[in-house]
């Protein structure tokens, strides 16, 4: 990947993975879960913690995103980040590729909250971020050609086929680290899936000036 070319994505995945190890080293990744990751039942309510360990709420969303449970979350994360990534930040510009991400975040944190508003789970992960770009990535630049469906049409069949795909992928990995699946935020996936189906053409008239 020329980093040149595509600053945000590789600046996203190298701080992924500083967080990560610096986490792992200093022993710190619990405290970081809890006090920086997105927590759907701190709305509206205080946890009880220790006076400056929690990061505002509407930050979490933003700064959970940085956060990954483990080697494997990790490298599937920045796997599919570096090869969607680099292939839409150079005709979409580094803008419009940042603004994806973070409407991804915050979409996948507003769908994970509308499901389970109450919950208490730790939601981390760039998983939402990921799958924004997927959706702009299968609406719009993918060359497969899938056959409609009915009155829907072929690009949104195919972009519909690698959301599930997308979410498929995440429940094999709950799977292959025990089967805890609880700890998938589906709801999140979807989320940043649908902020890229809808801002996938804005953001190419932002990038074209509406040509």
């Amino acid at each position: 990947m020329n980093a040149a070319r595509t600053p945000v994505i590789t600046g996203y995945a190298v701080a992924c993975a500083v967080v990560f190890v610096l986490l792992a080293i200093t022993g710190y990744e619990q405290q970081a879960f809890v006090g920086a990751g997105f927590i759907p039942g701190r709305f509206g309510s205080e946890l009880i913690a220790p006076p400056g360990t929690l990061l505002p709420f509407i930050l979490t969303p933003l700064s959970s995103a940085f956060l990954h449970a483990g080697v494997l979350h990790l490298v599937f994360n920045m796997v599919m980040l570096i090869f969607i990534g680099r292939q839409l930040e150079a005709p979409l510009g580094s803008s419009a590729t940042a603004f994806l991400l973070v409407a991804g975040a915050y979409a996948g944190a507003l769908a994970q909250w509308i499901a389970n508003p109450g919950s208490l789970v730790v939601v981390i992960g760039a998983s939402g971020a990921i799958s924004a770009l997927l959706a702009v990535y299968a609406l719009i630049f993918s060359r497969t050609r899938t056959a409609a469906i009915g009155p829907i049409p072929g690009h949104w069949v195919r972009a519909l086929w690698l959301a599930a795909a997308w979410i498929g992928l995440q429940l094999l990995i709950g799977f292959a680290g025990g089967g805890d699946f609880a700890n998938i935020a589906i709801w999140a996936h979807v989320g940043g899936f649908l902020a890229g189906l809808l801002l996938a053409r804005p953001l190419l008239r932002w990038r074209f000036k509406g040509r």
